[in-house]
């Protein structure tokens, strides 16, 4: 059975993590047209003009069907920037799967990395979704998502041989990275403090 989410709000100093809505399509397809978020994370299969409402329809009913899904929208604009995803909430007991991207305009602010740890400690939280484990994976050659897994506080914890297959039926090796509740927020493995 799946469990319905309650739709949140995150509020960080320049971007909001809120729910999609139909008014996103815009901002969508225009993130839709960069080649490395349709190559890792948006596919390519459906044509270029029902790309953005084809991608949007499943996220804007996600929370409905048990996986929260924020837009990361600039705080003055509402112009969607990125997205961050919690899904398979408790398919397996008090854990869940990350996903992300950014748009083209939006890369170099770490934006990635800092809105995936504000829905990382959401979720973690007793208040949110309670849960103790979130896992994410990333074709090796995809070396952005490693570095915001890592910013983020997710662990390397091994790699899945021919574990990605790209739209063309190339496969990759992939990154298996892990954060729990109990390792410190947000900072990168073997990190002090101060650094």
């Amino acid at each position: 059975m799946t469990q319905t989410l309650q739709p949140h709000r995150i509020e960080l100093e320049d971007v909001v993590l809120r729910p999609f809505e139909a008014t996103d399509e815009t901002a969508v397809t225009e993130a839709l047209r960069d080649p490395d978020i349709l190559r890792w994370t948006a596919g390519i299969r459906t044509p270029a003009e029902h790309r953005a409402r084809t991608w949007l329809a499943p996220r804007i009913d996600g929370w409905a069907r048990g996986s929260a899904v924020f837009a990361v929208a600039d705080a003055a604009t509402d112009y969607v920037l990125a997205t961050v995803s919690v899904r398979d909430v408790n398919r397996v007991p008090d854990q869940a799967v990350v996903a992300y991207w950014v748009s083209p305009a939006a890369r170099g602010r770490r934006l990635a990395a800092r809105a995936l740890d504000a829905a990382v400690q959401w979720a973690f939280a007793p208040a949110g979704l309670g849960l103790l484990r979130l896992s994410l994976d990333h074709a090796l050659i995809n070396e952005g998502s490693c570095r915001v897994a890592l910013r983020a506080g997710f662990q390397l914890e091994g790699t899945m041989r021919d574990y990605y297959v790209e739209p063309t039926g190339e496969r990759h090796d992939s990154h298996l990275h892990a954060r729990l509740a109990t390792d410190p927020a947000g900072q990168p493995p073997g990190a002090t403090a101060g650094s």
